[in-house]
């Protein structure tokens, strides 16, 4: 198994790109969609977050009792103190669940584990490659209000709470720029993936029924 890392900053097209490496073969383990999972309602995690905003006067549920994602938002990338407590009790869950589906993988040749915080979290060493989906601050800026409808400040907000631009780029092993068209970008996938599937090759990793 070929273990890859997946990440750029908001409004980068990483969520892109995870779409076109699952297309094109490779298991994707999102830890977004897990991060949503383990609160959703019901669940431990729900629970503890609750519990610990709690703590700090504040309110994060919706009235269907579901997080307020949009609520705790706006409380967590305003204040780094309060962001620490959510990563705190997410982040371990996120952690378990990611094993669990690597794990459940098998005999899968490449497995793209697609997270956000990677850089912020020093998790590149966890990946025999990480990859860095990357996109100018300005390019971010522009989709985030123009796709996202952020206002500027919210926008700029996200991405001042995410690692630099540079910082990414220095534990990339391989980067995927996102500044131009989408077909450039599939062509660029497209390299991408013939090079993991060629390393992927060369240490021998195949399919048991390969």
């Amino acid at each position: 198994m070929l273990r890859v890392g997946l990440t750029g900053g908001i409004g980068s097209g990483k969520s892109e790109v995870s779409r076109l490496f699952q297309e094109r073969g490779a298991v994707l383990i999102d830890s977004d969609r897990i991060a949503r999972e383990v609160v959703a309602p019901g669940t431990p995690g729900l629970a503890r977050v609750v519990e610990v905003f709690g703590a700090f006067g504040d309110e994060v549920l919706a009235e269907d009792g579901s997080l307020d994602r949009p609520r705790l938002g706006s409380i967590v990338f305003s204040d780094p103190e309060k962001l620490a407590a959510l990563n705190a009790v997410v982040h371990p869950l996120v952690r378990e669940r990611s094993a669990e589906l690597e794990a459940a993988a098998g005999g899968e040749v490449v497995v793209v584990h697609d997270v956000p915080l990677l850089t912020e979290n020093g998790l590149a060493p966890l990946y025999d490659v990480v990859i860095v989906v990357d996109a100018a601050p300005g390019t971010q800026l522009d989709r985030l209000v123009g796709l996202r409808g952020m206002t500027e400040d919210e926008a700029r907000a996200r991405m001042a709470a995410q690692a630099t631009r540079e910082q990414r780029l220095a534990v990339a092993d391989v980067v995927v720029d996102n500044n131009g068209s989408l077909d450039a970008l599939r062509a660029r996938v497209d390299e991408v993936w013939a090079g993991l599937a060629e390393r992927a090759e060369r240490a021998g990793l195949t399919r048991p029924d390969a």
